[in-house]
């Protein structure tokens, strides 16, 4: 097993090389589209949760064999790196890891114990988290996640100790609340797309088709000029911009 790869697709847009921990992940988030993606059962991924058979040694291994180093590893696209109410040890033994070779990581998470492991990370590391909506919206939509306040409360512990810091809007669940994120919320980067998959909840896709989302990024591209954020518009959005009709 090679754990690290080369994303493609979508996925390509965040980083040159990532890596998937766990086999599952229990935040239940309604609009999660990797057990579509991965022909999996979606009760089966949300209820089981273990780290990937060997995940540390096989890491360990590859980073030594292949002689990876000066990269940014993205932890992680299929997978939550800081489930809820399990153990995380793996992830910090990956990031031990991944730094001892020479290498940087790039964390995005809706967990609440990442600060755990925040000690392990310097000025050339990304931490980030993902915000779609407000409380109680993230009840319905992400009822195991961590709430917005406590991911924002992890941002800006992070931001303390001297990492580099990061918000993925996407998917966009309540386009106003991600306006107020783009005022109040300080991060190094913001990357912000739409809604995706939104057949996976009636409620989602009701969302989706009364959303102007030329509209809405356009709006998110003013506010983080007139705010002077780093911002990085995701593809697909960016061709609604411009009057291309892919949805």
């Amino acid at each position: 097993m090679k754990p690290i790869y080369k994303p493609s697709g979508k996925a390509a847009e965040y980083c040159e090389y990532a890596l998937n921990i766990y086999t599952g992940c229990p935040h239940r988030c309604t609009y999660c589209f990797v057990p579509l993606m991965l022909k999996r059962n979606r009760e089966t991924f949300h209820s089981v949760v273990e780290p990937r058979k060997n995940i540390v040694e096989a890491t360990k291994r590859q980073l030594d064999n292949e002689q990876i180093t000066g990269k940014l590893i993205h932890l992680s696209f299929c997978c939550d790196p800081y489930p809820n109410g399990f153990d995380t040890t793996p992830t910090r033994e990956i990031i031990k890891a991944i730094k001892n070779s020479g290498n940087n990581v790039q964390i995005l998470t809706k967990g609440q114990y990442a600060i755990r492991d925040l000690d392990l990370l310097d000025k050339n590391d990304w931490y980030g988290i993902t915000l779609t909506c407000d409380m109680p919206t993230n009840d319905e939509f992400e009822p195991n996640a961590a709430n917005g306040f406590e991911r924002l409360k992890n941002l800006g512990y992070a931001e303390q100790v001297g990492c580099k810091t990061w918000v993925s809007f996407e998917p966009v669940i309540e386009p106003d609340t991600i306006f107020g994120f783009i005022k109040y919320t300080e991060a190094d980067l913001f990357r912000i797309g739409k809604l995706n998959y939104p057949k996976l909840d009636p409620k989602l896709k009701e969302i989706h088709d009364k959303t102007d989302w030329a509209a809405f990024g356009a709006e998110c591209e003013r506010l983080c000029k007139e705010h002077n954020r780093n911002y990085y518009i995701k593809d697909g959005l960016r061709e609604l911009m411009a009057g291309k009709s892919r949805i």
